[in-house]
């Protein structure tokens, strides 16, 4: 047939002349499709179920589906979602106009098919013949093995259970299809079922709320983490909501879904004729077109949308300046350059600063004549990101790496966010590129890389420096980058600066950089040291930020590194709703904390080694002291075997070299923590301190000091400690403030084994006049206690296994340990009497007499 008939009004055009599908196969890349060069966004629609045809298949009669394809093309459809497994007319019929099909491949998956062998082989089988009966076409986009399990049945056979089984049809289509893309089509019930080997996600979304909608795809990105996002089904009931409410819900729901990243979106439906259960559904009305095939003012809608640019056009498009900083950068640098030369936007600037490379880096930029090329002496990271900001012309600048390649819509999706949001900062994903050999594979998927910290779904704790854009104005207004950081921290110190000045920090899972790791072992140990050395850094200016071993306690979960899957963490928990009915069943991570990474530490790791080489020299029993260290190699072997390392390189030596990387890293970048933490103690500027003017009165049962003050110009409390604050974290200390729930005002730590809790009293002796009283309770560390336990422990295990001369051994260790402790504990009681002695002085606060001496009165404190 030459021509279609004429539809609505509408003339259609012939068959011959409608394009045909892209000659490059379809495929993914990051978080989007790829056909050739060119990113393919699929714009999709479901089409049936239908009752039987004449021909015997669940579709309509041939020259009604030749007449909806032609209707679809009107539309700007390009892909086809069915439910059953389509013939190989239907499938040609779809190669002539220019669709591809996402084929559904059904089965009984209503029932409890776990529980019986000959049901799971039934559905084995059905889903072979439907993939057979595909015949490798290549009007075939992809297969979905399964359609919104029911919630019940994933809780009546537990979740682990049906994602194997799930696996294993997604292998089973691969088998027989090899190299085509598979899916499976989830929904909110069932969010929890985590399908993470398929090569694509898919989720079923109907929500009426566009705040709603737009919240819930950034949850699903997450989810989806690295791969391509697909909502399969969404839709309006043109019935319930009329014709004219259909067309302005799906407006912004295409809409929305694709300024959100979607790789594709797929309305349900195409036509009204649907059919399920054995009858059609005459009370429900989610077609495009009615079941005469004649459009509705949603059809418009749908075919303006799905005609124009994609992703959609910004209400405006600020100029950004992209400062990309290079050291040393040749093996990279052009495939950096050529990106930003590629990217989707209408204004922005690229500048280079070449801080005193030494290879062919300023070459290879000058090759890139649109690139603005700042050279300068090597002044490191931070210094060469403030020139950049100083040099830019944009009101926002982004930031990427010189190993960085990114996706060409990466500075629409960082600008859609900041405008939609009002942001000064935001940041997307970094992603680890194919590589070429087993050695960079293996360092691409090992921890310890730039990662992003989620507070929420779609606001950040922490962008990675590789990927992060920022208002010009606030960056500035903030002082830009501390230019104490060369070569890593810049990025942390920066993202807390902003939240401290209350700034939040928006993220763009689309907005997506392909990040070169390092690509030798000792490369990767290099950059682990250094950021050991960042961390050292970040800790002197944000101290109430980390924890005991010196890391940073984040608020939020980190995403895009190996480091989750190490942790010894509680199972997530499921809200499934009453009698898991909930329509939107949640997974919840519990909150991380210390114990979950502890046997990774390197403090771990140094006690473990020494107890190890103790237990195998004692032998007998002391070998149980080998146990901390093979938890450590265990966590290291579990976190090798979950690696997802390219399938090219995947094997025993790749996972050996993983659960080795797992190993070092740590005990390398802890050590340099520990190591500049100690200089950075060691080096700080002395100030003087005033000499005491009043002797402390101590309570040994509260194990603290008392001293007072006099004001007569009405000082508050807050003089005193907002004082404390400012002379003390210049001087490295850490500080932290009562938020509220503890019964101190300030906690002060100085070295591992002390601290001192600071509780000031303020008395009003009427008009201006205060007397301040502060105590000062002294306390050994978390750390200390720790370790005095732990000499306890020893000795009382020595003696339980009889061994006198060990416990006689570890008691004098514990208490050489012990007067060490305390004698620092004193020393550190003394200098904080001195250091409050001179934050009162320069308050013009007064100290009381001497206890030794007659005090005045109250009424007439002494002057002198």
């Amino acid at each position: 047939m030459d021509t279609l008939e004429n539809i609505a009004g509408r003339t259609l055009a012939p068959l011959a002349a409608m394009a045909e599908p892209p000659p490059d196969p379809i495929r993914v890349h990051g978080k989007f499709f790829f056909t050739g060069e060119r990113k393919y966004f699929v714009k999709g629609v479901t089409y049936g179920p239908f009752p039987t045809g004449s021909h015997g298949a669940q579709f309509p009669e041939a020259a009604v589906v030749d007449l909806d394809f032609a209707l679809m093309g009107e539309a700007g459809v390009n892909t086809v979602r069915v439910f059953t497994a389509p013939p190989t007319w239907l499938l040609d019929a779809a190669y002539r106009a220019g669709l591809k099909i996402l084929v559904g491949l059904p089965w009984s998956q209503h029932v409890t098919f776990l529980d019986d062998i000959a049901v799971q082989a039934q559905i084995r089988a059905a889903v072979k013949v439907g993939v057979r009966a595909c015949a490798r076409h290549p009007a075939v986009f992809a297969y979905l093995v399964g359609n919104e399990i029911p919630p019940d049945m994933v809780r009546w056979h537990g979740a682990e259970p049906v994602r194997a089984f799930l696996k294993s049809l997604v292998a089973l289509v691969k088998q027989e299809h090899p190299g085509t893309l598979v899916s499976y089509a989830n929904f909110p019930s069932t969010e929890y079922l985590t399908v993470d080997f398929t090569d694509f996600v898919c989720f079923n979304v109907y929500l009426h709320d566009e705040t709603a909608f737009r919240r819930y795809i950034a949850r699903l990105h997450n989810i989806a983490l690295d791969q391509p996002l697909i909502l399969t089904e969404f839709g309006v009931d043109s019935l319930r909501e009329g014709e004219e409410g259909q067309r302005q819900i799906l407006a912004w729901q295409v809409r929305t879904a694709f300024e959100a990243g979607v790789a594709g979106t797929c309305v349900f439906a195409w036509t009204d004729e649907w059919y399920t259960g054995g009858h059609l559904i005459e009370d429900w009305a989610f077609g495009l077109v009615d079941r005469e095939r004649a459009p509705k003012p949603s059809f418009s809608e749908v075919e303006r949308q799905y005609k124009g640019p994609l992703p959609p056009l910004l209400p405006r498009y600020p100029r950004v300046s992209v400062v990309v900083c290079a050291y040393n950068a040749e093996r990279t640098m052009d495939r950096c350059l050529a990106s930003l030369a590629a990217l989707n936007y209408p204004d922005y600037e690229v500048i280079v600063v070449n801080d005193g490379s030494r290879d062919r880096t300023l070459q290879i930029s000058e090759s890139h004549g649109f690139c603005h090329i700042i050279s300068q002496p090597n002044k490191g990271l931070s210094v060469a990101r403030n020139v950049g900001a100083e040099a830019a012309t944009g009101e926002i600048v982004a930031y990427t790496d010189s190993d960085c390649v990114a996706d060409p819509d990466w500075l629409v999706y960082l600008v859609a966010k900041m405008e939609a949001g009002e942001l000064a900062a935001c940041g997307g994903p970094n992603f680890p590129p194919p590589e070429d050999s087993l050695i960079p594979a293996a360092v691409a998927v090992s921890p310890g890389g730039p990662t992003h910290v989620l507070i929420s779904d779609e606001v950040a704790e922490h962008i990675a420096g590789c990927n992060m854009a920022f208002r010009r104005d606030v960056l500035l207004q903030l002082g830009g980058f501390d230019p104490i950081y060369r070569a890593a921290g810049d990025d942390v110190d920066i993202c807390w600066r902003f939240q401290d000045a209350g700034w939040a920090i928006g993220f763009s899972a689309a907005a997506i950089v392909w990040h070169f790791r390092r690509n030798t072992v000792r490369a990767y140990l290099a950059q682990q040291r250094g950021y050991g050395k960042a961390e050292a850094l970040v800790y002197s200016k944000h101290p109430f930020r980390f924890n005991l071993f010196g890391q940073a306690k984040w608020l939020g979960r980190i995403y895009g590194d190996l480091s989750t899957s190490l942790l010894l963490s509680r199972k997530p928990v499921i809200y499934s709703g009453t009698f898991g009915r909930g329509l939107f069943q949640t997974l919840y991570e519990p909150p991380s904390s210390l114990t979950q990474f502890l046997p990774l530490t390197f403090e771990w790791s140094a006690a473990a080694l020494v107890l190890a080489v103790a237990g195998i020299l004692g032998g007998g029993w002391l070998w149980l002291l080998t146990i901390p260290l093979l938890a450590t190699w265990t966590m290291c072997v579990n976190g090798a075997r979950k690696a997802p390392i390219e399938e090219r390189f995947n094997g025993p030596k790749a996972r050996a070299l993983v659960a080795l990387l797992i190993y070092l890293g740590p005990l390398l970048r802890g050590w340099e923590r520990v190591k500049w933490r100690v200089r950075e103690m060691t080096s700080h500027e002395h100030i003087r301190l005033a000499a005491t003017e009043q002797r402390a009165r101590f309570s040994w049962a509260r194990r603290a000091f008392q001293l007072s003050y006099w004001s007569e110009v009405g000082a508050e409390k807050e003089a005193l400690l907002g004082g404390l604050m400012a002379f003390l974290l210049p001087q490295k200390y850490f500080v932290v403030a009562d938020a509220g729930w503890s019964s101190w005002d300030l906690k002060i730590e100085r070295g591992l084994w002390s601290r001192a809790l600071v509780t000031v009293c303020a008395e009003n002796h009427g008009g201006s006049k205060r007397l301040l009283r502060v105590r000062v309770a002294m306390r050994l560390s978390s750390l200390a206690r720790c370790l005095l336990r732990g000499y306890l422990a020893l000795v009382a295990l020595s003696l339980i296994l009889g061994w006198p001369f060990a416990a006689a051994g570890f008691a004098a260790l514990g208490a050489i340990n012990l007067g060490l402790i305390g004698s620092q504990l004193l020393g550190f009681a003394g200098l904080m009497h001195r250091i409050i002695e001179t934050v009162a002085k320069h308050a013009n606060l007064i100290a009381l007499a001497p206890v030794a001496r007659a005090q005045s009165p109250i009424g007439t404190p002494r002057t002198a």
